[in-house]
């Protein structure tokens, strides 16, 4: 199996040391790449190769929109190779997920070229009727940009294609569990006609390559997602620079006892079970009225039982094993930590090693669980559907916002009134109302809420671009030229 190297400076090299690792398929554990490991030498290599690119930001708006257009063609080109990569690198079912993701990184940069094009600034009125003011929209210079293994196409496009559309050079340090999928996305963008130095991708450990990264005197600013502890230790390292930051979610589901039941469970085992729960917007947190609670748990012990956990590979699985070792290890954990504090266990709550490893997990209620335990104020990142009950609106606000997270939460009621009025003071960047906490779509802002765990600024759209770029004003005496 070759060694897969670092993009730099528009050529594929071996890292600086020669080392190397593999990547795994969570599914049976075979190798699937192996790749270069990365040293805080290469990321020096990488951000010189930005720097000498910078002239990248004076290029037209539409040669940038152009650019990511015809990145998206590539990966449409090469969707069946992105996807293959997806569900053997990531763990995610090929046929209902993996296919998915690569059609959304396409979207993204579909997007991107279509909102840089009116990522317009504005003139503004001066005391002064000599003088004018213009204000406008520019790259910030290089970008470092670190994201994880849950979506490892999607959630580089989030930072890969705004950033591209408005003129930055990028440093891109991927998760070491799913890097492979990184230098396939690499490779597209590569081939798409990329400038030298505007992508480097430096593959290795993130306490390394990717500290290095957003520590760099050399880089301006940061973008990130991954767990609010890391988000955080990014922030007090690259302390001064502009910070994108997505982190942790519990997803909190709010149920009245009015609600459908029979749409919320189907809706809410989608919102836990997708991508074996690992999504920073999964529903990982109900909070059901108590009238109700006991019929939605035998409602979504249903709906845990219809999913088809299995081969990713297999046309008929719906859900995949987790990607790695810490996430069932957590799992585990709250699990135990829940029923000992009084949680029952309704359905799952155990690893299913006879499907060829041990990072299958089986979709996982508890009823009854209290507001001490682990899973109510960590993110649980699996497939797991923690049901705690409250008794007025008010608990369940308070219940809410109780944990530290606060990126999307979810209502469910028939009345428009509750649902708007709950939406409107949930401390979270998106409510769904009769909806799972993990829709969205791509151009939509996404985001946490001020004072919780889960980041700062927005991901989406117009948004991003905003986001990746400094407001520049130029002002001008009309009496002076």
């Amino acid at each position: 199996m070759d060694t897969q190297g670092l993009f730099i400076g528009g050529e594929w090299v071996a890292s600086d040391s020669g080392e190397t690792f593999a990547s795994t398929n969570p599914a049976d554990g075979t190798p699937v790449a192996v790749l270069a490991r990365g040293s805080r030498s290469d990321v020096d290599r990488a951000v010189a190769a930005a720097h000498a690119a910078l002239d990248f930001r004076y290029t037209p708006v539409w040669e940038r929109a152009a650019l990511c257009e015809r990145i998206a063609e590539a990966l449409s080109e090469r969707r069946d190779a992105l996807a293959s990569a997806l569900s053997a690198e990531q763990g995610k079912p090929l046929a209902t997920e993996a296919y998915a993701e690569v059609g959304t990184a396409i979207d993204g940069f579909l997007s991107a070229a279509a909102h840089v094009k009116h990522l317009a600034g504005e003139a503004l009125p001066l005391a002064d009727p000599n003088k004018r003011a213009l204000s406008r929209y520019e790259a910030r210079g290089v970008y470092a940009i670190v994201t994880p293994w849950n979506f490892p196409v999607n959630i580089p496009t989030e930072y890969l294609a705004p950033g591209i559309a408005t003129g930055n050079c990028l440093v891109w340090v991927p998760a070491p569990t799913t890097s492979h999928c990184a230098v396939l996305l690499a490779e597209c963008l590569a081939g798409a006609g990329v400038p030298p130095g505007v992508l480097n991708l430096v593959t290795g450990d993130g306490a390394v390559v990717g500290d290095a990264a957003v520590t760099h005197p050399g880089t301006h600013a940061v973008g990130f997602t991954g767990s609010t502890a890391t988000g955080r230790r990014i922030a007090e390292r690259a302390a001064g620079k502009p910070l994108l930051l997505e982190l942790g979610g519990n997803g909190p589901t709010l149920v009245f006892a009015d609600a459908d039941l029979d749409a919320a469970a189907g809706s809410l085992a989608a919102g836990a079970f997708f991508n074996a729960g690992q999504c920073c917007s999964a529903t990982e947190l109900v909070l059901v009225q108590r009238g109700v609670a006991d019929e939605l748990a035998e409602l979504l012990v249903a709906q845990a039982n219809q999913v088809r956990l299995g081969d990713p590979k297999a046309a008929g699985t719906t859900m995949g094993p987790l990607n790695n070792a810490p996430v069932a290890a957590k799992m585990d954990r709250h699990v135990a930590d829940a029923t000992a504090r009084g949680a029952r266990l309704v359905a799952g709550g155990h690893r299913v090693p006879h499907l060829g490893s041990e990072l299958y997990y089986a979709p996982t209620v508890l009823a009854d669980v209290s507001p001490t335990a682990e899973v109510y104020v960590e993110e649980s990142f699996g497939p797991m559907l923690p049901l705690v009950v409250f008794d007025t609106e008010a608990e369940a606000m308070a219940l809410a916002h109780g944990a530290q997270f606060g990126l999307v939460g979810s209502v469910w009621t028939r009345s428009a009134s509750r649902g708007f009025r709950v939406a409107e003071r949930l401390r979270t960047g998106i409510v769904n109302i009769n909806e799972h906490s993990g829709y969205w779509e791509i151009h939509v802002p996404f985001g946490g809420g001020s004072g919780t765990g889960s980041g700062v600024g927005r991901l989406g759209g117009m948004a991003t671009l905003e986001a990746m770029t400094d407001l520049k004003t130029i002002t001008f005496d009309l009496n002076r030229f």
